[in-house]
């Protein structure tokens, strides 16, 4: 039965979405089967697995969503899990955006994405959700229907600045709405060991928060390969095996399967 993993973080640009396009590879090359959930409307994920037009796809998380607030039957799972080299994929478009309005007014909104990732536990080892960057309603939802949540910080001044407010969020959700919500850990990204201040914040969340929650020995270095590698539409491992992102995104998923 597959473990429902959150990649979260309130902050954009610390690394979500490169984290779980790589993670879910490293996990297949284990011989795990992954299915990874893009669930922002930026598709960013789903541009990653090859999707050139994301909101031509007949069927992708919106519309399942909509389905799940209407209390409509969902379709059968081949309709809407795609794959790319291995990694299943539900895909996004910019319509989750309209569905992040719709379940505020929503009876019960919390629990829509559980309601659909549910019923696909036994055929995964590991299903990840790509969040957007906000706290609003999908990265509740996302959070809600999870089992543990990693959460990705940058080691810069202000992406630091919110990980204390994501922190009382995940402490809320999993009193109010998902009790079993655990922190995998903090991921520390694009890490440039040459650079003092990142080495000084990443002492500094190492104080604060290990005593709270673990945090990943496993840290990914900042490298010019992981953008290229997102420009081609590929994971760092198939673009450039050897890059120093590649090889900690391996050790990072050997972490997290040993938890």
């Amino acid at each position: 039965m597959a473990q429902i993993i959150a990649i979260a973080n309130q902050k954009g640009g610390v690394g979500k979405t490169t984290t779980t396009l790589n993670l879910a590879y490293s996990l297949h090359n284990m011989g795990l089967k992954v299915l990874t959930v893009d669930f922002d409307s930026q598709a960013n994920l789903t541009t990653c697995f090859g999707v050139e037009a994301p909101n031509e796809i007949e069927t992708n998380i919106a519309d399942l969503m909509m389905l799940m607030m209407d209390e409509k039957e969902l379709p059968e799972p081949k309709s809407y899990v795609l794959s790319h080299d291995g990694v299943d994929f539900i895909p996004s478009s910019i319509s989750l955006s309209v569905i992040d309005a719709k379940l505020r007014l929503e009876m019960g909104a919390e629990q829509m994405l559980a309601g659909i990732l549910e019923p696909l536990r036994d055929e995964y080892d590991y299903i990840l959700i790509d969040t957007c960057p906000s706290l609003g309603s999908l990265t509740i939802n996302a959070l809600a229907a999870a089992d543990k949540v990693i959460i990705t910080v940058n080691p810069q001044l202000l992406a630091m600045m919110g990980l204390q407010d994501f922190m009382k969020t995940v402490k809320k959700i999993k009193k109010r709405i998902n009790t079993k919500l655990e922190v995998s850990g903090i991921l520390l990204t694009m890490c440039d060991s040459r650079t003092n201040l990142c080495k000084i914040l990443k002492e500094q969340v190492y104080d604060e928060y290990n005593k709270v929650v673990p945090v990943f020995k496993t840290s990914i270095p900042a490298t010019i390969k992981v953008g290229e590698s997102i420009y081609y539409g590929m994971s760092i491992q198939q673009y450039s095996p050897k890059a120093t992102a590649g090889i900690a995104y391996r050790e990072f998923a050997k972490e997290l399967v040993a938890l």
